[in-house]
């Protein structure tokens, strides 16, 4: 974060917090951070790291924001104000206590495993926060993203950098072939069917905005080119995500999940799958390692011909966290905006079924659309399976977790 001050033209790398901290350590007043005698002998906490009892009195080792730990002090509890971190540490502690099958009562002293979880916890909770306010200056879509890991001390990804649009790999040009229509209102009087009418289709929404085409059919919505203004009908992938999504720790080693935070309702857009395209002979390379690996990453756009794969193993946005389930409550479709390049399709997922909040998001990576026309029969997922070998005696079976009534047991 840059930090700005009224009056100074010189920018810092610090956050206004860490710059009033460093005036405290210094004993300087500063009248644009708030920094005065009145004030400047109050310190934040950043995190508790212990706990102890004496004479009935609770005890606190505190982390004070923007000093090292060698500074951390023993509080008493009356002198501390952080009402919300002590009653994550409690929530902390109960559950450490618990998972070491020991008393969840308050004891007098924490034994040092027990302390040293504590702190490594809060550490993550801090590193998490830092990842989720860095996706949250990314993003360029209403919907807000939440991260949470209440399951083991795995902290954010590594080599992975969250996009919002397709990153184009080397020696792929995308051209605009946009066709834009001449309909002043694109659902009750489209011109021509609009611009699904151009290629052929019909539109893919209802007036509440909800898919009413069959999984297989393409979407085409209207683009920069056309008549129409923003809050056309026939504009819903291309405005974003619209919910508050949470990327969490899964509790039975799927890794990373999402789950929605809202309520979202059946045949809803709800993101799209993004990542590098990458050439289909690059995907074959990178498959065989990924498979090595167990990594589920690589999307075929086989919608007319198999040239180009998405992969969002290192570049993508919060569908590369989103798992496999043998009973998905996402389906995948093929979207056209500013290109009609068939061969370069968005993949946009939209909800099967109505979605509670707090339920996880996923979806079939090895799905078949049912034939609806002689195009929709080439559009296949292929989740994953770009680029490795075709036959079966040489492909690793993974193994599926995803606890359905109807799992396959394996996802590929």
């Amino acid at each position: 974060m840059v930090a700005t001050i009224a009056g100074c033209s010189v920018s810092c790398k610090l956050s206004l917090d860490d710059l009033q901290a460093v005036c405290r350590q210094e004993r300087l007043h500063c009248k644009q951070l708030r920094v005065n005698k009145h004030n400047i002998d109050d310190y934040e906490v950043e995190y508790l790291c212990d706990y102890k009892k004496s004479k009935e009195q609770e005890f606190y080792l505190v982390k004070w924001k923007g000093y090292p730990e060698s500074s951390n002090t023993w509080e008493p509890r009356k002198n501390l104000k952080c009402r919300k971190l002590m009653t994550q540490f409690h929530e902390d502690m109960e559950c450490e206590l618990r998972r070491q099958r020991r008393r969840t009562t308050c004891p007098k002293r924490l034994d040092k495993d027990v302390a040293w979880t504590l702190v490594q916890k809060a550490k993550l909770r801090k590193r998490l926060q830092c990842w989720e306010a860095d996706l949250n200056k990314t993003r360029n879509h209403p919907g807000r993203i939440f991260v949470l890991n209440e399951v083991d001390l795995d902290g954010p990804p590594r080599d992975f950098t969250y996009i919002t649009n397709y990153k184009v790999g080397e020696g792929i040009v995308l051209n605009e072939m946009a066709v834009g229509c001449e309909c002043k209102d694109c659902f009750s009087d489209p011109v021509g069917g609009c611009c699904p009418g151009a290629s052929l289709h019909r539109l893919a929404y209802t007036d509440k905005g909800q898919v009413r085409v069959r999984a297989g059919e393409p979407i085409y919505e209207c683009n920069a080119r056309c008549s129409c203004g923003p809050d056309c009908s026939n504009r819903l992938v291309q405005k974003g995500i619209q919910f508050d999504l949470c990327i969490f720790k899964t509790g039975n080693g799927r890794g990373w999940g999402v789950r929605a935070l809202q309520h979202i309702k059946k045949n809803t857009f709800v993101m799209e799958y993004v990542g590098e395209i990458i050439t289909s002979d690059e995907a074959e390379k990178r498959g065989h390692l990924y498979d090595r690996q167990g990594a589920t990453y690589l999307f075929d756009l086989d919608y007319v011909e198999d040239v180009y794969t998405v992969d969002a193993a290192n570049h993508g946005n919060i569908s590369h966290f989103v798992n496999h389930s043998c009973n998905p409550n996402l389906q995948v479709y093929n979207v056209f905006i500013d290109n009609l390049d068939q061969r370069l399709p968005r993949i946009a997922l939209f909800s099967t079924r109505s979605i509670r909040a707090g339920e996880e998001l996923t979806f079939d990576y090895k799905m078949q659309i049912d034939p609806v026309d002689a195009e929709s029969t080439r559009m296949d997922s292929n989740f994953s399976l770009a680029g490795l070998p075709s036959s079966p005696k040489k492909r690793i079976r993974v193994e599926c977790r995803c606890g359905s009534d109807t799992c396959r047991k394996y996802l590929f």
